[in-house]
């Protein structure tokens, strides 16, 4: 029997996985993994501060499928098969053992990234997998018998089956490769970034965390809840950085400059909080305003809210004029402040959009246009919020096309 070749296109976790599992699936099958950088596993090697949030700790279908902005109904049919407690049993048979945050976000219990690169790298090596490097791919062509696949220097590679898992792209012309193959694309958009607010006083505060605020977007329906932290260049945070994922291409139409509104104090709305605040002027009447606040919120937002609202030092609860109060409540509950730009959160670049999904098979992630070409990974127009979400996007989309490939091979 003839044997059969798999080529997977990058080096990263959805390429590393689908490759490692269809050489196991499948011995005898000849697999090679194309990385066209100096580097593999890069990302991997800087998520999650480089602890690696591997996965979430969900264990509902539909509440993880609704982490995605883009891609959540594809993923809920491709979860049926391959899912969080898939992904934990898999480095657990290797040896490696995710731990859960209260969070919800899943690391390796060494708290270090490089557990789950050697892992990777080993298991590439225990099954044969050939790796090379500063191989990158230029065109895919579709040949009688399979794929013809042509690298930067020209030379070509034959294969039976390929694995598209070269993670995201940010500019539209860099899918060129795979339009010309008739899939179309969705743009591509950055998601996951903070917001910049330049030449606002609030940046004085960096380093300032609010454990829980609620952040809307003004003009939009788009709003979030939970941590936020105060920088040196604007806002940032799991609330912000969830914003930015829901409104990837929203803010990008924006040029992104719009107006955000915080409420510091998610459990009042202005009404409520008014009236709260009354309450306090005649209980706390004879205490300054500054240096200590009723709320739990950081001493210093809270004294720069009142400075901003017109409250000085000595400015007792009950000395504090009608005019003054107001501000007060509505730097509390309404707090606006201009983003114009953005900046990428560390170095988790993710990108909304990519390969389009009507075109591609969720139940095995086969090319609905090219028989035997497959996709995993960001290259899909799907990305999730941060949290482990588009690890196991990448480790799911690439067990299923590994599985696939295996069983296709086996019937041959």
């Amino acid at each position: 029997m003839q044997q059969r070749t798999l080529i997977v296109i990058g080096g990263g976790a959805a390429g590393f996985f689908c490759a490692i599992n269809a050489a196991q699936m499948r011995p005898g099958l000849r697999v090679i993994l194309l990385e066209k950088s100096t580097k593999l596993l890069a990302k991997v090697k800087i998520s999650g501060g480089g602890r690696c949030n591997v996965t979430h700790n969900c264990n509902s279908i539909s509440e993880m499928a609704a982490r995605y902005p883009r891609g959540s109904k594809f993923l809920k049919k491709a979860f049926h098969q391959f899912f969080t407690g898939d992904t934990i049993s898999w480095f657990a048979e290797r040896g490696v053992a995710i731990k859960a945050e209260p969070d919800g976000r899943m690391f390796p219990v060494t708290d270090s990234s490089q557990t789950i690169i050697d892992c990777l790298l080993h298991e590439a090596k225990r099954s044969g997998v050939t790796i090379r490097m500063q191989a990158e791919v230029t065109q895919i062509q579709c040949t009688d018998g399979g794929f013809r696949i042509v690298m930067k220097d020209q030379t070509t590679l034959a294969a039976d089956y390929v694995t598209v898992a070269c993670g995201g792209y940010p500019k539209a012309a860099m899918f060129a490769w795979l339009q010309e193959l008739g899939h179309p694309v969705q743009p591509p958009v950055p998601s996951l970034f903070t917001f910049n607010i330049p030449q606002h006083p609030i940046v004085q505060l960096m380093g300032v965390a609010v454990k829980n605020a609620q952040v809307k977007i003004n003009g939009t329906k788009l709003r979030e809840q939970g941590p936020v932290l105060i920088t040196h260049w604007g806002l940032s945070g799991p609330a912000i950085l969830r914003l930015s994922a829901w409104g990837a291409r929203i803010l990008e139409a924006a040029n992104w400059h719009f107006t955000v509104q915080v409420n510091w104090l998610p459990g009042f709305n202005e009404e409520t909080l008014r009236a709260e605040i009354q309450q306090l002027r005649n209980r706390l009447g004879g205490q300054k305003v500054m240096g200590k606040n009723p709320y739990g919120l950081p001493v210093r937002l809270w004294d720069f809210l009142a400075v901003e609202s017109g409250i000085d030092e000595g400015m007792r609860w009950a000395d504090m004029p009608a005019r003054e109060q107001n501000r007060l409540v509505k730097h509390l509950a309404a707090y606006e402040m201009q983003v114009k730009g953005k900046t990428t959160y560390k170095e988790e670049f993710v990108t909304a959009g990519g390969v389009e999904l009507s075109m591609v098979d969720p139940g095995t992630m086969m090319s609905r246009l090219k028989p035997n070409l497959f996709f995993a990974g960001e290259i899909l127009d799907v990305d999730g919020i941060t949290g482990g979400f588009n690890f196991q996007n990448a480790w799911t989309t690439a067990y299923i096309a590994a599985r696939t490939i295996a069983s296709y091979s086996q019937g041959e």
